[in-house]
């Protein structure tokens, strides 16, 4: 029995039916992409930023406790350190106790001062009283000089009269004299006062300094947010200004996507966005641009190449595009992740 040489085999149907779907979803496949290209601006040259910030010491003293772990979340304001403040604490207790002294002595001038302004009203009627005695044995003596004239008076009644009238002409000078003295000895210690008002006014700084150092041995974050590693122990040494442990704020994060030069040309503020995360598959996060270099990154670079070396290779340069997240579930998004951007053309 002859067999049919037009019988094709089963498997070479198989394989060119499995050929016409690849054939037939390729062409699906890059159909779709040729339309979505049309209408975005892609680029996978991007990652996800955040502001890491160390958190530092404005003290110096040896850690009395740690009160956090590695990659803790954290709000604003929990305490991440405390540290040893007995020498602190005995500051500001010396701070104090010199602003008290310094009232003190103020109160004490004060009431000398008013003792002070008292006393010249008692010199004021001391003089009232001296100037009268002065003026009656000055006519006394102008009396007894015509008495004496007259030969109703003898001398010796007139050298007594002249005695009194110096002396009464002594006290009225003394009592003036003393009145001048009490006035400069009340500007003096007005003097004082005002001197003693500056140094409360230092004791008083040097106090607010104590208690803003004192304050410091207890160590806050900043703001919310995710804290790194832990690198510190109890007991440790540390010096004012010392990072202690960086923070993540995650509350704010945004993607600095690297286009192409020739893709930013139609870019503006504002533009949406579609952010796909490598680590999170089926989600695409919704985003804007909201800054655009002024720049390639290759400017930014601590070593800009030099074109003028005559050593020239034409490379197409990025723009650092700033796009901020819209999308409020955004927490599960890690600073440094890869991710790829699309913004939407002008329509």
């Amino acid at each position: 029995m002859k067999k049919n040489k037009n019988k094709q085999h089963p498997g070479n149907i198989f394989i060119a039916v499995v050929a016409i779907i690849l054939v037939f979803a390729g062409s699906i496949y890059f159909l779709n992409y040729w339309n979505y290209s049309r209408g975005y601006v892609e680029t996978n040259d991007a990652q996800v930023e955040s502001y890491i910030n160390p958190v530092s010491a404005r003290a110096g003293g040896y850690i009395q406790n740690v009160r956090f772990d590695e990659h803790q979340l954290v709000k604003q304001g929990d305490t991440l350190v405390i540290l040893d403040d007995s020498e602190y604490r005995a500051q500001l207790e010396a701070a104090e106790a010199a602003y008290e002294d310094s009232n003190a002595q103020l109160e004490v001038l004060s009431a000398t001062i008013r003792s002070a302004e008292a006393g010249t009203q008692i010199n004021r009627d001391q003089i009232k009283g001296a100037q009268a005695k002065y003026v009656q044995q000055e006519q006394d003596i102008k009396r007894y000089e015509n008495l004496v004239k007259e030969e109703a008076a003898t001398g010796a009644e007139l050298e007594q009269i002249k005695a009194r009238y110096d002396v009464a002409e002594s006290d009225f000078s003394a009592a003036r004299h003393t009145l001048s003295t009490s006035k400069i000895r009340i500007q003096e210690l007005k003097t004082h006062f005002a001197l003693l008002q500056a140094d409360i006014k230092r004791k008083e700084a040097a106090l607010k300094l104590a208690r803003l150092n004192l304050s410091y041995t207890i160590i806050r974050a900043p703001y919310s947010g995710r804290l790194g590693r832990k690198n510190i122990l109890e007991g440790q040494q540390i010096q004012p200004g010392q990072p202690l442990v960086s923070i993540i704020n995650e509350g704010r994060k945004w993607v600095t996507a690297n286009y192409k030069e020739t893709q930013v040309a139609d870019m503006y503020v504002g533009q949406e966005a579609e952010i796909q995360v490598d680590a999170i598959d089926g989600k695409v996060f919704k985003g804007k641009i909201v800054a655009i270099a002024g720049s390639t990154g290759s400017r930014f670079s601590l070593l800009p190449p030099d074109n003028s070396t005559g050593n020239f290779v034409k490379i197409i340069q990025r723009v650092p595009v700033k796009i901020e997240f819209l999308d409020e579930q955004s927490e599960r998004v890690v600073a440094g992740m890869n991710v790829s951007v699309a913004v939407k053309k002008r329509s």
